[in-house]
């Protein structure tokens, strides 16, 4: 199978984005060269007319090519298993596993194996396990009647080590994320700009609501134990830069937020912010720089999850063939912004 049964347009779009969602589904020969490689190769980009695309690795050796060195194109599928293995190891750990340990199950150096997971993932093997500690004290304060057995459940040794890990990665308090926000004051406005109604919320820490159309019940319905304070001096300052923002579209970073969503939603929502204002990504694009790029259902959903528009520019998200795909607050809003942005964007859509 080459390019004839390749699309080979879908396959160059892939190794032009160096997409890892990709790897395994094809490899691509390098006719010049006489090497094959990932589609995610990191080496520079042939030229499209010294390209072949072969549906195996055994197809292209068949060829006369040979694997290349950097990517290592024959050992996707070993690469895979290995960190799904390390994966449930960790799932299934009571305590920490070294990164030694992880290795030497698989067969690889420490080194070799913390950059064949890190790119799968998008995280270190000890940076997921944390992730997933956090993940699951979240899922325990959610289910859980006390905050310290929710803590203990989730693994932690005791009250001050999850302090001490989710101190900058968590906003409310643990307490207040297992009470639908009690204990916490947010302020909130809602403000008129050139895309209609805006409603933005925010605690101590940062945003933590930003929609259209939406009020105060709304509001409540997400804190429903919260207490909730219209306007106020300090938060009048916060509110101008979020208006300055969505007027304005660009680099949000200076402004804080105050979010809540599982280890994998949080990546995804980090990679939205990385996309330039002006730019956009596909739904498999998002997923891959995720660290998961099979998972590419999951990355919409977690798109879709978003409770911080424009400052999360979920809206920089379009479907594949390049429609707009969908948006919370309809497809008018998200229209406006990326032409705010200067994005270039489909017609008829």
């Amino acid at each position: 199978m080459t390019d004839a049964m390749i699309d080979p347009d879908e396959a160059w779009t892939a190794v032009l984005a160096r997409d890892r969602s990709f790897d395994g589904r094809f490899v691509t020969g390098v006719l010049t060269t006489g090497i094959y490689c990932r589609p995610s190769c990191a080496a520079r980009h042939p030229a499209r007319g010294n390209v072949s695309f072969f549906a195996t690795s055994a197809e292209a050796r068949a060829s006369g090519l040979r694997p290349c060195k950097r990517c290592l194109p024959d050992d996707v599928a070993r690469d895979e298993r290995a960190v799904l293995a390390a994966i449930a190891a960790i799932k299934a750990a009571e305590q920490p596993l070294a990164l030694a340990a992880l290795a030497a199950e698989t067969g690889y150096s420490p080194t070799h194996f913390q950059r064949v997971f890190t790119r799968h993932t998008g995280l270190s093997p000890a940076a997921y396990a944390r992730a997933l500690m956090a993940e699951r004290a979240r899922e325990a304060l959610t289910d859980e009647g006390q905050v310290t057995q929710a803590i203990y459940a989730a693994g932690y040794s005791g009250p001050s080590r999850f302090y001490d890990a989710n101190r900058k990665r968590l906003g409310m308090a643990p307490s207040a994320w297992a009470n639908g926000g009690r204990g916490v004051t947010i302020h909130w406005a809602v403000v008129p700009t050139s895309l209609g109604a805006m409603l933005v919320a925010a605690t101590a820490k940062g945003v933590c609501r930003l929609s259209f159309d939406e009020g105060r019940a709304a509001l409540e319905a997400r804190f429903p134990n919260a207490e909730l304070v219209e306007g106020g001096a300090d938060f009048a300052a916060l509110l101008d830069q979020v208006v300055a923002a969505v007027e304005a579209p660009g680099d949000f970073s200076h402004i804080p937020l105050d979010v809540k969503g599982t280890a994998f939603q949080e990546a995804v929502w980090r990679e939205l912010q990385r996309i330039p204002a002006g730019e956009t990504r596909t739904y498999a694009e998002l997923a891959a720089a995720a660290g998961k790029p099979r998972a590419v259902r999951a990355a919409g959903s977690a798109n879709g999850a978003n409770n911080i528009a424009v400052l999360i520019p979920c809206h920089r998200v379009i479907r594949t063939g390049g429609a707009l795909g969908g948006y919370a607050y309809g497809l008018e809003i998200k229209r406006k912004l990326l032409e705010k942005e200067g994005a270039v964007l489909p017609l008829g859509d």
